[in-house]
C-alpha cells in the first residue's frame, strides 16, 4: 500500500493546481473567463492565466472570446481510471447480465469526497437517468447506491458526515431532515439493500446493495434504476432483489 504520510517537499504543487483548474469547470459553467478560474480555484489571474493556457497548449482546454471550455481530451483521465482499474473491468460483464434479466438500467458507484461516483452503467434499452454513465457524479445522500455506501461506513465517519452535509430539497421527494435521512440509512444497512424513490430525479427509481471485497470491506453499490411509471417500489424488492443479490454474491467471489 502507498504512504500516506506526505511531508509538503514530496508534492508537486504545480500539478495539484492545474487539476484544480480542469475541476473548475462543470455542467452549470462549462466557459470560463479567467477571472473566472481565479475566482472559483483561489489562484491570482496571473496564475489562472498561465493555467489555462498550458493547459490550452497541451490540448485540455479550448479559447474562445475571452472563455475557456475543456476538450474531449480530459475524457482520457477519467478513461485511465476505468480502462486501468480492477472495480469496473470485473463489475462490467454482471452489470451486463443484471441489467438484460431484469429489463431495466443497472450501474455501480463508489463514494468520492461526499459523491457518488459512477463507474459502470449499463442501460438494456431503457434510457432512465441520464446520471447512469460512468464518470458522472451525484449526493451520495439521495441515491440508492450512495445511501447504501454511507450505511456502511464506520459509525464516527458517517455521524461526521451527517454533521456537514448540506441537504437540499432536489425534488419534493427529496429527503431533507437529517435525522429522517439517519433512520433510512440505518434500515438500509439492517436490510441490506436502500430503496429511494424519486429523491435525486422525478421518476426515477432505486435500488442498491453493497459490493465486499475478499476482506468483507464494502468497496462499492450496485444498483438498478426504473421510472416510476413501470415500477412501484414494492414491485421492484419483489421482481428485481432476488437478481441483484445473485449478481452481487458473484461479484464478491471475485472482488
Amino acid at each position: 500500500m502507498m504512504d500516506t504520510d506526505f511531508s509538503p517537499r514530496d508534492l508537486v504543487a504545480g500539478l495539484e493546481k492545474g487539476l484544480q483548474v480542469i475541476e473548475a469547470f462543470d455542467q452549470e459553467r462549462s466557459r470560463l473567463t479567467i477571472a473566472e478560474v481565479a475566482e472559483r480555484t483561489g489562484l491570482t489571474r496571473a496564475a489562472a492565466r498561465r493555467y489555462l493556457l498550458t493547459l490550452t497548449y497541451l490540448g485540455y482546454m479550448r479559447h474562445e472570446n475571452k472563455q475557456f471550455s475543456l476538450t474531449p481530451l480530459v475524457l482520457r483521465l477519467g478513461q485511465s481510471y476505468l480502462h486501468s482499474a480492477r472495480l469496473p473491468r470485473l463489475v462490467q460483464p454482471l452489470l451486463y447480465r443484471l441489467a438484460y434479466t431484469v429489463g431495466e438500467a443497472a450501474s455501480a458507484g463508489v463514494l468520492d469526497h461526499d459523491q457518488l461516483v459512477c463507474v459502470s452503467a449499463v442501460t438494456a434499452g431503457q434510457l432512465v437517468s441520464a446520471t447512469l454513465q460512468p464518470g458522472t457524479r451525484v449526493p451520495a445522500w439521495c441515491t440508492a447506491n450512495g445511501r447504501m455506501l454511507l450505511a456502511h461506513l464506520p459509525q464516527e465517519q458517517l455521524d461526521a458526515y451527517l454533521e456537514r452535509v448540506q441537504l437540499e430539497r432536489i425534488t419534493e421527494h427529496t429527503i431533507v431532515d437529517k435525522q429522517q435521512l439517519a433512520r433510512e440509512i440505518a434500515e438500509a444497512r439492517a436490510q441490506g439493500y436502500a430503496l429511494v424513490d424519486q429523491e435525486l430525479e422525478l421518476g426515477l427509481r432505486t435500488m442498491a446493495v453493497p459490493l465486499k471485497n475478499f476482506r468483507g470491506e464494502v468497496v462499492a453499490a450496485m444498483n438498478i434504476s426504473v421510472h416510476a411509471a413501470r415500477m412501484s417500489l414494492q414491485q421492484m424488492v419483489e421482481r428485481c432483489l432476488p437478481t441483484l443479490i445473485k449478481m452481487q454474491v458473484e461479484l464478491n467471489a471475485l472482488l
